[in-house]
């Protein structure tokens, strides 16, 4: 049997002001965050999103989505699947959503945590907690995936 080839894949954390993207590695099932791009009343800047995607050459691309979010978050749930569907048709790639609904509180205190620790020598920012929300998103895709691994 042959080991599973790497692929690389970008994740997106998307909101109506910030959109952090993260990438990763599907042969060792890692992830970093890589940037944090504008989005104005909800529309990204899409030169700046498909600049990154034709940088890195993803296989696939992830996007964030808050599934059973409260009532008046439903709006966000509706614009991140409008952005997956929008990122799939522009850049020709396959997009897999992935529930988010915890990963920016998540990102925050996992951030926060390693300021108070001295991990990280400044303090976080909005951007920061984005691409460590795309980079979660794109951890649990990573582990939750069906796709087998190298052993």
């Amino acid at each position: 049997m042959t080991a599973p080839a790497a692929r690389t894949v970008l994740a997106f954390d998307y909101g109506l002001r910030r959109i952090g993207i993260a990438v990763g590695n599907t042969l060792t099932g890692t992830a970093e965050p890589l940037l944090t791009v504008a989005a104005h009343a909800g529309e990204p800047e899409w030169p700046s999103v498909l600049r990154c995607v034709a940088q890195w050459q993803p296989a696939v691309l992830v996007v964030g989505v808050p599934y059973n979010a409260q009532a008046g978050d439903a709006r966000l749930t509706a614009a991140a699947q409008r952005f997956a569907a929008q990122l799939g048709e522009r850049s020709g790639l396959e997009v897999q959503l992935v529930d988010e609904r915890l990963s920016s509180s998540a990102a925050e205190s996992e951030l926060r945590e390693r300021r108070r620790s001295g991990a990280r020598p400044r303090r976080v920012r909005r951007g920061d907690v984005d691409r460590e929300a795309a980079c979660l998103l794109l951890l649990q895709w990573l582990r939750d995936r069906p796709e087998p691994r190298a052993v």
